[in-house]
C-alpha cells in the first residue's frame, strides 16, 4: 500500500506514506491511497483517538508530480481540475474528521508536502538543518493548488503569508516554527513520534483556526483603511518587480486576497481555478521543463563523462586574489576544501582571503604543493595567464587538474602553457561567485574525460550547477551574452533612447539592463576582447572592425567613461545616491530612430537565442538543457521563457523564423536564422 494504515491499542492511527519510487509525490497513486485512508478513518472514527501522518521516505513529501503538471492543457483542464478538487477534498475531510491529526515531519516538506501538513491540526518537525519547509511552486510558474494559499493566508495573514508564497521561500525547521506554520521541534525521530502522540492525547477535539466560529483572517480587519491601502498598492508593487512577465506571483496575490474575503470552501475553489490557469499556461511549462527536468538532469551528471569514478578535491590553489579569485576561494573553503590563495603580494592575498577560515594566503608558488586542483583567476591577458599557469603546474601535485577561469580566451590555446594539456580545463565562474549558481566547464581539444569529470565533481561539491561546453571564443555564456550587450549599444548608436532600451530589457524579464551590465563588466574589457579577437582571427575584422557598438564604446572610453569601476560609463554613480543614465548620451539621440518598443525587445531576446542556435550547430553546446539552464543561471536570460532555446520553442519555430527574417531585413544579417533552424521549423521539430 502507498499509505500504510496502523492502529494501536490506544486508538492512535499512524498513516505512513510510502509510495512507489524514491519519493512521495501527489499523483494518481497518492490520490487513491489517501482517499482510501480517509474513508477508513471516517468509518472507524469512533474507535480512533487521533492520527499521526508521517513518511517512510527520506523526505516527508516531495510535492506535485511534475510529469503530470507539465502535461495539463486546455483540452484536459476539466479532468485536471477534477483531480485537484479530489485531492483538496480529501485533505478537507481529514481536518474535519473530528479527531486530532498531527503531521510528524521527519524530512523536507515542500509544495504539496507542506499543503498536506497544513491540513493537519499540529505539525512537529525534526530539528535537522537539512530539512526544508515551504511552498516553492512560484519558482516553477505555479501556485500551491492543494490548499496551500488558502490555509497559509488564514493561518498567518496576508502580510506574513504572501512573501512565503510569492517568493517560494524554503525555511529550515526552527525558522518555520518562528514563522508560525510549524508548531514544535523534535530532536530525534523517536521524539518526533512521541511528541505527535502526546499532542493527540492532550487535544482530543481540536479544530483548525479557520473552522472556529468567528475566525477572522489575521491582518484583515474589515473597515480598516490601512488594510485596504496596503492591499490596493500590492499589485503595483508586484508589477514593478515582475514587469508583468511572471503570472504566478500575480495569481498568488489574487488567490490570497480574494480567498481571504470569502468562506474557506469558496477560497479553495478560487485557488484551484487560478492554479489551473497557470498550469495550462506556457510560462509554467517553460519553467518546469528547464528548472525541474533539465536542471535535475544536469545536476545528476547528465553532462559528466560516464565510466569515470567520482573524485573529491582535497586542496585547491587559486591564482589571483581579486574579486573572482577570492570568491572561488571562499566557496571552496566553505565547502570544506583546503584552499591556498596566491597573489603577487602577501598583502593582496590576505585581503582576498578576508576572514574566511580554511584559506591560506600566500605570495609564493611553493605553497601550492599538495594541490590537486589549481584555478587561475587573473586578468584576461593571455601572456599573464600563460606565465602563472606554467608556474602553478610545476608546484602542484603531478596529476593535478589545472583550470582557467577565463571568460573568453579559448581553452585549447591556454592549454599550451602546461606540459600536459589533457589535465587542462576551463572553469568559468560568474560574479559574484558566492551568489551565482552556475559554473561553465569548458573542454579543450585535449582535455581528458577524467579531467572533465574531476572538474564536474568539484563544481558539485562547492554547490554549483555545472554545464559542460566545448571550446570556442567566448564559449557559450560570454559569447551569447556579449550579443545582448553589443546589440543594446548598437541601438544607442542608432539613436534609440537609452532609457527605453534599459526599461524594455527589464520588462522582457532580463535580470539587468544591458547598458548597466556594460558598465559592470567595464567598457574597456569589451574593447580588449574585441582587440584580442581581431588579433587571433583576422577574418573577424569584417564583423567587428566597423561595428557601430564599438564606435560608441571607443568614444566613451576616450572621454574617461570606462564603466562603474572607473566612476561612470553609460550611467552616473553619485556617492550615496542611485545611479542614473549619463545625460551626455543625448548626443546619440535621433528623433527618427524608428525602432519600436517591440523591435527593441525582440532584438535583445532574439539575438541571444540565435547565437545559442549557432553554438548548438557548431558543437560548442551539446545539450539543449545546458543552453537553457546556462542562459538563465549564467547571464540572467528571461527566466519566464525557460532559457534561450526554450524561448524559440514557446514562440513557435515557424513564427520565430519569420520574425527573425523581418529583423534581419530591417536591422542586419546577424538576425538571419541559420539553415538548421529553418529545417527544424519546416519539420515541426522542437529543441
Amino acid at each position: 500500500m502507498a499509505i500504510h494504515y496502523e492502529r494501536d491499542d490506544e486508538g492512535i492511527v499512524t498513516l505512513t506514506m510510502d509510495m512507489s519510487g524514491s519519493a512521495n509525490v501527489m499523483n494518481a497513486e497518492y490520490q487513491q491511497a489517501m482517499g482510501a485512508a480517509v474513508t477508513r478513518l471516517e468509518a472507524e472514527r469512533d474507535e480512533i483517538a487521533g492520527v499521526v501522518l508521517t513518511s517512510a521516505k527520506k523526505t516527508f513529501f516531495a510535492g506535485g508530480d511534475l510529469k503530470l503538471l507539465i502535461g495539463i492543457t486546455r483540452e484536459n483542464a476539466a479532468e485536471a481540475l477534477g483531480f485537484v478538487e479530489e485531492v483538496k477534498g480529501q485533505l478537507r475531510r481529514l481536518e474535519l474528521l473530528g479527531r486530532p491529526v498531527v503531521a510528524a515531519i521527519g524530512g523536507s516538506a515542500l509544495g504539496g508536502g507542506l499543503e498536506i501538513a497544513l491540513a493537519c491540526h499540529h505539525r512537529v518537525v525534526l530539528d535537522d538543518d537539512r530539512i526544508r519547509l515551504g511552498l516553492p511552486e512560484v519558482t516553477l510558474g505555479l501556485l500551491p493548488g492543494g490548499g496551500g494559499v488558502t490555509r497559509l493566508v488564514r493561518l498567518l495573514g496576508p502580510q506574513a503569508a504572501l512573501p512565503l508564497l510569492m517568493e517560494g521561500k524554503q525555511l529550515r525547521p526552527a525558522r518555520a516554527v518562528r514563522a508560525g506554520f510549524a508548531h514544535e521541534l523534535a530532536s530525534s525521530r523517536e521524539e518526533l513520534i512521541a511528541k505527535a502522540r502526546a499532542w493527540i492525547k492532550d487535544n482530543p477535539q481540536p479544530r483548525q483556526p479557520w473552522d472556529v466560529k468567528g475566525h477572522t483572517v489575521p491582518g484583515m480587519r474589515f473597515g480598516d483603511p490601512g488594510v485596504y491601502s496596503t492591499l490596493s498598492a500590492a499589485p503595483a508593487v508586484l508589477r514593478k518587480k515582475t514587469h508583468g512577465v511572471f503570472p504566478a506571483p500575480e495569481k498568488i496575490l489574487a488567490a490570497a486576497v480574494e480567498g481571504a474575503l470569502v468562506d474557506f470552501d469558496t477560497a479553495l475553489k478560487i485557488e484551484a481555478r487560478y492554479f489551473l490557469e497557470l498550469a495550462t499556461g506556457q510560462v509554467a511549462k517553460n519553467m518546469i521543463g528547464t528548472f525541474w527536468f533539465q536542471l535535475n538532469e544536469i545536476e545528476a551528471g547528465g553532462s559528466r563523462p560516464s565510466g569515470v569514478d567520482r573524485t573529491a578535491v582535497t586542496r585547491v590553489g587559486v591564482l589571483g586574489a581579486g574579486m573572482m579569485g577570492s570568491g572561488i576561494a571562499e566557496v571552496s573553503a566553505k565547502a570544506g576544501v583546503e584552499v591556498v590563495l596566491k597573489d603577487v603580494t602577501l598583502e593582496a592575498a590576505r585581503r582576498g582571503a578576508g576572514d574566511t577560515p580554511g584559506i591560506t594566503p600566500t605570495d609564493s608558488y611553493a605553497d601550492l604543493a599538495g594541490c590537486d586542483l589549481v584555478v587561475e583567476a587573473v586578468f584576461e591577458n593571455r601572456e599573464l595567464k600563460n606565465e602563472v599557469l606554467a608556474a602553478a603546474e610545476s608546484a602542484a601535485l603531478p596529476g593535478a587538474v589545472i583550470a582557467s577561469n577565463t571568460s573568453t580566451l579559448p581553452i585549447t590555446g591556454l592549454a599550451n602553457a602546461v606540459t600536459d594539456p589533457s589535465r587542462f580545463v576551463g572553469l568559468h565562474f560568474f560574479s559574484p561567485v558566492p551568489k551565482m549558481r552556475l559554473v561553465e566547464i569548458i573542454r579543450g581539444e585535449k582535455t581528458s574525460d577524467e579531467t572533465l569529470a574531476r572538474a564536474f565533481d568539484y563544481a558539485r561539491r562547492i554547490g554549483k550547477t555545472p554545464i559542460v561546453v566545448n571550446d570556442g571564443r567566448g564559449f557559450y555564456t560570454s559569447r551569447t551574452f556579449g550579443t545582448y550587450v553589443t546589440e543594446a549599444v548598437s541601438m544607442v548608436a542608432e539613436g534609440v533612447p537609452p532609457a527605453l532600451i534599459e526599461n524594455v530589457a527589464r520588462r522582457a524579464g532580463m535580470a539587468v539592463g544591458p547598458l548597466a551590465v556594460s558598465d559592470e563588466v567595464t567598457l574597456t574589457l569589451q574593447l580588449e576582447i574585441r582587440d584580442q579577437t581581431l588579433a587571433d582571427d583576422p577574418d573577424a575584422t569584417g564583423a567587428l572592425g566597423g561595428h557601430p557598438a564599438f564606435a560608441v564604446l571607443e568614444e566613451l572610453v576616450a572621454e574617461g567613461r570606462t564603466g562603474r569601476s572607473g566612476g561612470g560609463g553609460f550611467y552616473e554613480y553619485p556617492e550615496g545616491g542611485e545611479k542614473f543614465l549619463w545625460p551626455g548620451l543625448a548626443r546619440y539621440a535621433r528623433e527618427d530612430a524608428g525602432v519600436t518598443e517591440r523591435d527593441v525587445e525582440d532584438r535583445l531576446l532574439f539575438i541571444q537565442s540565435l547565437e545559442t542556435v549557432r553554438c548548438l550547430d557548431e558543437g560548442v553546446l551539446t545539450s539543449v538543457g545546458d543552453a537553457n539552464v546556462g542562459s538563465v543561471l549564467g547571464f540572467g536570460f528571461a527566466p519566464w521563457s525557460g532559457g534561450t532555446a526554450q524561448f524559440i520553442n514557446s514562440y513557435g519555430l515557424g513564427e520565430f523564423v519569420q520574425r527573425a527574417d523581418y529583423l534581419a531585413d530591417t536591422y542586419g544579417e546577424r538576425f538571419r536564422p541559420p539553415a538548421s533552424l529553418r529545417e527544424r521549423a519546416a519539420s515541426g521539430e522542437h529543441f
